[in-house]
């Protein structure tokens, strides 16, 4: 299956550096570039992109505001959208942090190595995990501020005593076969577990999760 990429980016020599390495592997196409947040939210609705590599901080739309309408456009389609890929400077960044909030699936460092930007792709497109779960982590424990003793929402008190166990664990980051090993039981049925959490929690994928974990106080 080909991996379609938007590339959004304000800076036209980055992404035609990105462009050059998605080319360099096979089962990736690059379907459009763009250099602002609101031109990369025209060309998502009409090029329907797989995954999109966005740029945090860009001119006439930011990439926070640029993922919130993505998504927001996608889902009032009564689509899933793309995952998003949040681009950055800096490992702990508040508007990476942002980002997250509004739906991205991950972040990559702009500096990280071709290889690891090619496996984040097919990761989040499959996904199966948390781009950088440690960092990321890092980045909520830095910039979010959780209320005092915050109350649990409803929806988690739909979860199963199993479910919660393994909520807790995918929050702490965990992969399905960490979560496996530690509680004994199979990866399949983790996969469940954690499908079955997502789907009662109405959240996207794991990072979300992990968002929701730390703004609720459920870390």
């Amino acid at each position: 299956m080909t991996i379609r990429v938007l590339l959004v980016d304000d800076q036209a020599m980055f992404r035609r550096g990105v462009a050059m390495i998605l080319a360099s592997e096979p089962g990736f196409e690059v379907v459009g570039e763009s250099g602002d947040g609101a031109a990369a939210a025209e060309a998502a609705a009409r090029l329907r992109p797989d995954v999109v590599l966005m740029d945090v901080r860009m001119p006439v739309l930011d990439g926070v505001g640029a993922t919130r309408r993505i998504l927001e456009d996608a889902r009032l389609r009564g689509e899933r959208g793309p995952r998003v890929i949040v681009l950055t400077t800096f490992d702990l960044d508040a508007d990476v942090a942002a980002a997250i909030r509004a739906g991205a699936s991950g972040f990559v460092l702009k500096d990280a190595d071709p290889e690891f930007l090619i496996a984040a792709v097919r990761t989040v497109h499959a996904g199966t995990a948390v781009i950088a779960a440690s960092a990321t982590r890092a980045l909520l424990q830095q910039f979010d501020q959780v209320a005092d003793e915050p109350a649990p929402p409803p929806a988690f008190g739909r979860l199963t005593e199993r479910e919660r166990q393994v909520f807790a664990l995918a929050a702490k980051g965990l992969s399905n076969s960490e979560i496996a090993r530690t509680e004994f039981v199979s990866e399949t049925t983790v996969k469940t577990h954690v499908s079955n959490v997502l789907a009662k929690l109405g959240l996207r994928d794991r990072v979300q999760l992990v968002v929701f974990a730390y703004e609720h106080g459920l870390a």
